[in-house]
């Protein structure tokens, strides 16, 4: 097996076939048409990686990433792109809650990421001295370093107090990475609350005003109609690319370009590869070449999440909200919980919910069998909304490893591993830019850029 450097044509390994790899290698192929033969490499059952559409009750739900933001450009531009934009879809505007002190709060308006505007923004969740702590946020001195990333937990605990992180900021934090503020930096939890403290904002309290989107922002989130599926069928036909249904073990470098050798014994030629694997895949795969960026790679640490999606009967007695998010502390085993039906408003002869577990240090993802987390889902089910329910139908995916935590100094973290690699090496993943698709769109689209600047002569 050949590479383009002797009159065939040029070759691109992507290694990693979820949205990151998809995307990555639809651009290449869009740049290249059919001058160029590109390689996907991906063990999985199929392709998508934490993207992952399943039937329940006879309608698609996924069960990995559920949701976008859709006042992010990438998906949308991507839909649009591929003759899809007739399938975004929104949220039914129904609102979320918080559970906290055993019961249900409203989620607080005027906050940005659990972070608040003002005392009364958090009425009803919070103590009364805490309310004053927040009220008097704006006149304590504030000494910010511009350009620091401080972990979120401990900024916003030491401005508001601890009660506004554990009830407010900590349960939205939970929802994306399966960690706390305690364990991520400001500038990639809120990062233009840190632009603007930069800028000169005198208070965290005036930060968050400043980047509070306005009241015709519209939808936070957007999802697909039919389920991510239909995104990931779409890139796949698009691509057209040869998938190797196995691990990647080694990268070496060969002459100009490199030998990919996957674990079925087949060994690839290539002029450039772009790795959109997760972190600890990457590090030991950079170790041979590119050994700055493997050890970067490698301290970024990574957690592991159930999620189980159910059907339940349809007039089961649900109260007129999209779902809770838990309060750190909270006698619950799930840490969010989705009422699919009422926040997408998807009709079928069910409705339907997911219930995510496992946090970052914990092993629950691994260690806890479907029949357990079916029936803590059912008791945190009649906790938080007094419902006794009888699944019809359950679905049960373990991500191992899927989601990395974003500790301060990410950004560094980051620019260190594109740093230290060879210019027809690029990279790709939720590790970098953020954990979300469109951040996943984006470092894909600049991997296929960098890998196609490099060849631009072969």
């Amino acid at each position: 097996m050949t590479s383009g450097g002797q009159g065939s044509k040029p070759r691109y390994c992507v290694v990693g076939g979820g949205i990151s790899g998809l995307v990555a290698a639809y651009r290449i192929r869009r740049a290249l048409g059919d001058r160029t033969d590109i390689i996907v490499f991906d063990p999985a059952d199929r392709l998508g990686g934490v993207l992952r559409t399943e039937q329940l009750a006879g309608v698609p739900v996924d069960i990995g990433a559920e949701a976008f933001i859709a006042r992010r450009p990438e998906v949308p531009a991507l839909l649009a792109e591929l003759g899809l934009a007739g399938r975004q879809v929104g949220t039914t505007g129904v609102q979320t809650t918080i559970y906290s002190q055993a019961r249900l709060h409203p989620l607080p308006t005027g906050t940005f990421n659990g972070i608040p505007t003002s005392a009364a923004s958090m009425a009803g969740l919070v103590d009364e001295a805490t309310s004053a702590r927040i009220a008097a946020e704006p006149d304590r001195p504030l000494h910010w370093q511009p350009g620091s990333d401080p972990a979120l937990g401990e900024l916003v605990a030491d401005r508001f107090g601890e009660q506004v992180v554990a009830r407010s900021v900590d349960p939205l934090v939970n929802g994306v990475y399966a960690g706390s503020a305690a364990g991520i930096g400001i500038r990639s939890a809120v990062p233009t609350v840190a632009a603007a403290l930069d800028s000169g904002a005198p208070s965290i309290t005036e930060a968050v005003r400043q980047v509070m989107p306005g009241a015709g922002s519209g939808p936070v989130f957007g999802a697909i109609a039919g389920g991510y599926q239909v995104l990931l069928d779409e890139l796949v036909a698009r691509t057209g690319a040869h998938w190797v249904q196995a691990p990647v073990r080694l990268i070496s470098a060969q002459g100009s370009g490199w030998n990919v050798e996957d674990n079925s014994g087949g060994a690839w030629q290539a002029d450039a590869v772009v790795l959109a694997v997760p972190a600890p895949q990457a590090a030991g795969l950079l170790a041979g070449f590119a050994s700055r960026s493997a050890v970067a790679a490698a301290r970024i640490q990574v957690a592991s999440a159930a999620v189980l999606a159910m059907a339940v009967d349809y007039d089961t007695p649900f109260p007129a909200q999209s779902g809770v998010l838990v309060a750190t502390g909270e006698r619950l085993h799930a840490k969010a919980i989705t009422l699919s039906t009422r926040k997408w408003g998807a009709r079928g002869d069910a409705e339907l919910l997911r219930m995510s577990f496992g946090r970052f240090g914990d092993d629950i993802a691994r260690s806890t069998d479907d029949h357990e987390l079916q029936a803590w889902a059912v008791a945190d089910l009649a906790t938080v909304f007094g419902v006794n329910v009888n699944p019809i139908e359950v679905l049960v995916h373990r991500w191992i490893g899927a989601l990395p935590q974003y500790a301060p100094g990410h950004g560094d973290l980051a620019a260190e591993i594109r740093a230290g690699l060879p210019s027809t090496i690029a990279i790709a993943g939720n590790y970098l830019d953020g954990v979300g698709v469109p951040a996943c769109v984006a470092a894909a689209g600049r991997a296929a850029a960098a890998v196609l600047a490099a060849t631009a002569g072969v």
